[in-house]
């Protein structure tokens, strides 16, 4: 058939191949084609075959870019999931739910991660941010989240965590950045050790209600700096949890503080249960999607009787 004569879409006066001009571009020769009909008095001299030449090769460039900024995000995902954690450990003393939303607005891949392990001291939780979006900083990202595990399984401190991640970043991705928070949640005391890399501070909603956030910090990982010791703290059963990244919170032309001002309050009315309060602080706070989100919530429980 010749080209353009299959094409069901075409207006009546288009019907009669004599009546019109048909021009195919395609930018690879395994991808659909761009097909461009017009009216064959729409094109009388060659100034006008040329144009619409270009116009439909052009239109074939521009849709192929579409599809492989499409194919490179897909790629980009599943590469980026693939280094996140599959599953997150079961224990009666606490529940535990993570959100993770990739930037929108890029193919890059992103460093935000989340971590959660069951060790004999208790249960390690960790949020953290590699500086950039490439697949450099998804490969840093990969080599700390795993690292973390580690140390943590070795039944190392929080702050000793942060201080060992430091020197393998010194060692093996010398000018890379990390911001981490490490928390072990000691179940025998209801404690909390927090140590915080220069990440956004956790927070936590009481059973009241009230919030609280554990503003003390160290530096970024990768700048050689010491720690300070984890900060301690008591919580009651029913306490939630939050460790989030800086793509919930952050907005373009608005304060931090301003910003985790919001967060507290909205986090002071979500519902006890950790997935339904993952899921009420998106809706929340609507993410516009210029970064990756990593989110993760953790109730504290009572212990149950036997």
């Amino acid at each position: 058939q010749p080209p353009g004569t299959d094409l069901p879409c075409l207006p009546p006066e288009l019907k009669d191949p004599a009546r019109r001009r048909t021009v195919i571009g395609r930018a690879k020769a395994e991808r659909p084609p761009v097909v461009i009909v017009t009216s064959a008095d729409a094109v009388t001299t060659p100034d006008d075959e040329q144009l619409l030449t270009q116009l439909t090769q052009a239109s074939a460039l521009a849709l192929e870019a579409l599809r492989s900024y499409s194919e490179e995000h897909a790629l980009a995902l599943t590469l980026q999931r693939s280094f996140l954690p599959e599953s997150l450990p079961a224990t009666p003393r606490a529940d535990l739910a993570v959100r993770y939303l990739p930037a929108s607005e890029r193919t890059e891949i992103g460093g935000d991660f989340y971590e959660a392990i069951s060790t004999p001291a208790g249960l390690v939780v960790a949020v953290g941010d590699v500086a950039g979006h490439s697949l450099d900083a998804a490969m840093v990202m990969g080599q700390v989240r795993h690292a973390l595990r580690a140390y943590a399984a070795e039944g190392h401190p929080p702050q000793v965590i942060l201080s060992c991640l430091d020197h393998l970043l010194a060692s093996v991705e010398p000018g890379a950045t990390v911001t981490l928070c490490v928390v072990l949640i000691e179940f025998g005391s209801d404690t909390l050790h927090v140590a915080n890399a220069g990440h956004l501070p956790p927070l936590i909603r009481h059973p009241d209600g009230t919030t609280s956030y554990v503003h003390e910090h160290g530096p970024l990982l990768g700048l050689g700096l010491a720690h300070p010791p984890a900060r301690r703290i008591t919580v009651v059963p029913g306490s939630l949890l939050l460790l989030v990244t800086d793509g919930l919170v952050e907005r373009r032309h608005e304060d931090l503080q301003h910003s985790l001002a919001t967060l507290a309050a909205v986090a002071a009315g979500v519902p006890a249960d950790p997935e339904e309060a993952c899921g009420l602080l998106l809706e929340r706070l609507l993410p516009d999607g210029s970064d990756d989100v990593a989110l993760m919530a953790v109730r504290l429980n009572a212990v149950r009787p036997d």
